[in-house]
């Protein structure tokens, strides 16, 4: 035994005000009086650390006269002890090299009676003498040896085949749960055996899939778990071989899976930060698909595969190397320029298509704009709405009205040409919006209507500097309205602030804007200068939006802003 299994026990009661060290051949701890003799059979030394809802310690058994690893609960909800017990079920009727071995009697609890009488749930495995993954690729930033991943690869699908087959996912697989059996990260070895572990996440299913249910506990990994899992959808094996790709890509690259995916579409670019065996490649990309129906279906599928890939080629002559070799090059060469060439295609269809969704917003967007100028100008000035808007303004606020006898009505225009806006802004479809309608509409009426009042309370003379208070108000309320799916602060900001600097510039190049306003009732033709102003801040929010979404968005999600 090691010098503190002989000197000191840890009290594993998560209240105790003193829990280390306890001498060693005490029964029960000196502070709180919780059993430290547990079964008379396990002495707790001293804590590895926390892992879920449990705190993890290295114990001593007299029975083997070897070190083990306890597991305690502390989280007292129930479906942590359901999930707790699960594990404890899953890994005691399970004996493979590839999982930490748990006696028939390794879940027991122990009773308690500090700071109230409650039990703890407790559970004793194997310990695994190594390192994580997770720690072997801190020794390689670059990436590991294909050689090794893939050998890692192989065992961690034979684990998977094991557990498939007894109807069980784990659904928390990443670098932190596979364990080497090693004595250095730094130099891990092709014969190392890999383990398992935490199985707090395993689940039984039935069929295909494990149903969802709403009572279930919603566990993932960010960067890991695929979506169905992460939105508490129906899952089945299909998710663990999702997340063992992405393990193995974080793997061979050495980069987190979020930060090699696409900023758009959210597919992994990883290909280019490794090259590897085209056949490997290929299996990741197909693990890794977002459609479940696209991932292999079976763990032995994947095994097949990966004993091809593992397997060595026959030794050739000196000749047809050097043949083969020659060809390979010119291949890897066509290749290299085909994937550039392709590249550069598809950069050049993205851009396109960009700019043909831009124009697309801005017609529809400047069209609804100037149907909502319309509509707000029959209301205001044809119907009785704009005397009654015109009465509540006068008791609100009488010395405005009293300088601003249009203001009421005016008010109603820039409202509905906000509407009309938002509107057309969520029916173009752009911008990966969830199209919500009457919340884009709402938004984008009350942001007109709000930045023209903020402006009349104003003493500047200068056109311009209303016009881009107007803008600073209205847009970004817009913006907040539209059902974005991501990076809604940067979207409003961007609105307001690009679409302000843009008409800064434009009228540092003398050309004259201001906010429209009616110096009388509007009669005839008077209506298309409204049309007009409304149409071009249409377009004007339109191309902040898009610049936004397919520029800056992008750039910020690079820098690392999800």
């Amino acid at each position: 035994m090691t010098q503190i299994t002989q000197s000191a026990v840890h009290c594993i009661n998560p209240r105790c005000q003193r829990p280390y060290p306890q001498p060693w051949g005490n029964k029960f701890c000196n502070s709180c009086g919780a059993p430290l003799h547990l079964l008379d059979r396990y002495f707790p030394l001293q804590p590895l650390g926390a892992g879920g809802f449990a705190q993890i310690y290295t114990i001593w058994d007299e029975k083997t006269q070897t070190e083990k690893v306890l597991k305690v609960l502390v989280e007292t909800s129930p479906k942590a002890l359901e999930l707790f017990i699960q594990e404890a079920e899953v890994l005691s009727s399970f004996r493979n090299l590839g999982v930490p071995k748990v006696d028939a009697d390794g879940y027991f609890q122990v009773n308690l009676v500090s700071p109230k009488p409650h039990q703890l749930p407790c559970l004793v495995m194997e310990k695994i003498n190594g390192y994580t993954l997770e720690e072997v690729l801190r020794s390689s930033p670059q990436g590991c040896s294909e050689d090794l991943v893939v050998q890692w690869f192989i065992q961690t699908v034979q684990i998977l085949q094991e557990l498939h087959k007894r109807q069980i996912i784990h659904r928390d697989i990443k670098p932190s749960n596979l364990m080497l059996r090693t004595s250095t990260p730094a130099t891990p070895a092709k014969d190392d055996q890999l383990v398992l572990i935490d199985f707090g996440g395993a689940k039984q299913f039935s069929g295909s899939v494990l149903r969802s249910h709403p009572t279930s506990t919603r566990l993932y990994s960010s960067g890991y778990s695929p979506h169905e899992q992460i939105r508490g959808g129906n899952v089945g094996p299909v998710a663990d071989f999702y997340a063992l790709g992405r393990t193995m890509i974080q793997l061979l690259t050495g980069k987190y899976p979020s930060d090699l995916e696409d900023s758009l579409t959210g597919e992994l670019r990883w290909r280019s930060y490794r090259t590897i065996n085209p056949n490997l490649a290929d299996l990741l990309d197909e693990m890794v698909q977002e459609d479940v129906k696209l991932r292999p279906a079976h763990a032995a599928i994947i095994h097949k595969r990966l004993l091809k890939i593992a397997s060595p080629p026959p030794r050739e002559g000196l000749f047809s190397s050097t043949g083969k070799f020659i060809v390979t090059s010119v291949t890897e060469f066509t290749q290299a320029i085909s994937n550039t060439t392709l590249l550069i295609i598809q950069g050049i269809f993205k851009s396109l298509l960009a700019c043909v969704a831009t124009i697309w917003v801005m017609i529809l967007s400047s069209i609804c704009g100037g149907i909502g100028t319309i509509v707000g100008v029959t209301l205001a000035y044809y119907t009785n709405l704009g005397d009654r808007w015109l009465e509540l303004l006068s008791y609100q606020l009488p010395t405005l009205v009293k300088n601003q006898p249009y203001i009421a009505s005016e008010t109603i225009v820039y409202a509905f040409a906000g509407l009309g806006t938002a509107w057309g802004l969520t029916l173009s479809g752009c911008f990966g919006q969830k199209r919500r309608f009457l919340m884009s509409a709402s938004m984008g009426f009350l942001g007109y209507a709000l930045g023209w009042l903020v402006c009349q309370f104003i003493t500047s003379s200068n056109n311009a500097e209303n016009l881009v208070t107007w803008i600073l108000v209205s847009f970004p309320l817009l913006t907040l309205g539209l059902g974005l799916r991501t990076h809604q602060l940067a979207y409003a900001v961007i609105a307001g602030l690009g679409s302000a600097n843009i008409l800064a510039v434009l009228i540092r190049f003398q050309v004259s804007l201001s906010l429209f306003h009616f110096s009388k009732i509007p009669t005839g033709f008077d209506i298309f200068p409204a049309i007009g102003f409304f149409s071009l801040v249409s377009i004007l929010i339109s191309f902040c939006l898009s610049l936004s979404y397919y520029l800056i968005i992008p750039c910020l999600r690079w820098l690392g802003w999800r």
